[in-house]
């Protein structure tokens, strides 16, 4: 049986629907919109945490946007209201890629930088604010931007290069295998650190205050311990893909596997509205927040 025969029969392309695609796009550009706007108008939130927050939530915006704006053109196109092989069609489409790249990049960069802060919080409290000033944040952020941006134009510049593709992959591995190791020593630690602070005598105050950093630190732990799953969950199946493009590009079973691209990608879209309901909407500050904005208190407190 050829490979064409057993992608017509026996492995058709699964197709999703373009309006879920749409969908999942503007859900999550509210989502992490709203996180970018709190973060910017509560100065509660002017912390270096929730700078990274805002810069992830920044990464998910552009490519739910960017995401958004591909499906209306797919829409248009088969209407008939766009060329599908235009020249400036072919360019926007570049750059869209592009922007989606630098999303994927950002994303990681952000991540890992969330986990960074969370171990400083945890593990160095007392020198958090000396290790963490808002400089060497702002400092981290621009050279996160500024790389991915970079990065992105190189990736769709020569993505046709398998070693580019090669080196796309194996920043997600490694990137994966960092984040792995780094939740589960701290998740380690924190339980490690929770036992001893159990095990000493009790005080007059002191045992209230140690059961509340326990609990803070497993919290964290927990938290990050989710977000790393459904990282995992949302963009393997995608890389997975990437790996077969490039190691069995001809092979029935793998064309199987590549026939649900579809839904590797609404996975991937899916990640940027998981994102805020897992961890920014875990923070009491920004709940309040976004209470405030979205019921208007300080407009009905003027009226």
């Amino acid at each position: 049986m050829s490979t064409t025969t057993v992608n017509q029969t026996d492995c058709p392309e699964v197709k999703v629907p373009v309006t879920l695609f749409f969908t999942i796009g503007v859900v999550s550009l509210a989502e992490n919109l709203l996180v970018v706007v709190s973060v910017i108008l509560n100065r509660n939130l002017h912390s270096p945490m929730f700078c990274f927050i805002c810069s992830l939530a920044a990464f998910n915006t552009m490519a739910s946007l960017t995401k958004t704006w591909e499906t209306l053109m797919i829409v248009l196109a088969n209407v008939g209201q766009l060329e599908k092989k235009g020249s400036s069609e072919m360019k926007l489409d570049d750059v869209m890629d592009s922007l989606l790249c630098m999303c994927f990049v950002g994303s990681i960069s952000s991540f890992l930088a969330i986990a960074v802060d969370r171990y400083i919080t945890i593990f160095h409290a007392l020198r958090y604010h000396n290790i963490m000033t808002m400089q060497r944040t702002k400092a981290i952020l621009g050279v996160i931007w500024i790389t991915c941006g970079v990065l992105a134009v190189l990736m769709v510049w020569f993505f046709q290069s398998k070693f580019i593709m090669i080196c796309f992959v194996a920043f997600f591995v490694v990137s994966l295998a960092i984040i792995c190791f780094f939740y589960f020593y701290m998740f380690m630690l924190a339980r490690i650190h929770a036992g001893k602070i159990a095990a000493l005598p009790s005080s007059s105050g002191g045992k209230f205050g140690r059961q509340r950093w326990r609990g803070s630190s497993m919290r964290g732990a927990l938290t990050l311990t989710i977000l790393f799953g459904a990282f995992v969950v949302c963009w393997t199946p995608f890389f997975l893909h990437l790996i077969l493009i490039m190691v069995c590009p001809m092979n029935p079973y793998c064309e199987c596997y590549r026939s649900l691209f579809e839904l590797h990608v609404v996975l991937m879209m899916s990640h940027a509205a998981i994102d805020p309901a897992i961890y920014a909407f875990r923070s009491a500050e920004l709940r309040h927040t976004f209470r405030k904005m979205l019921l208007c208190s300080d407009c009905k407190q003027r009226s």
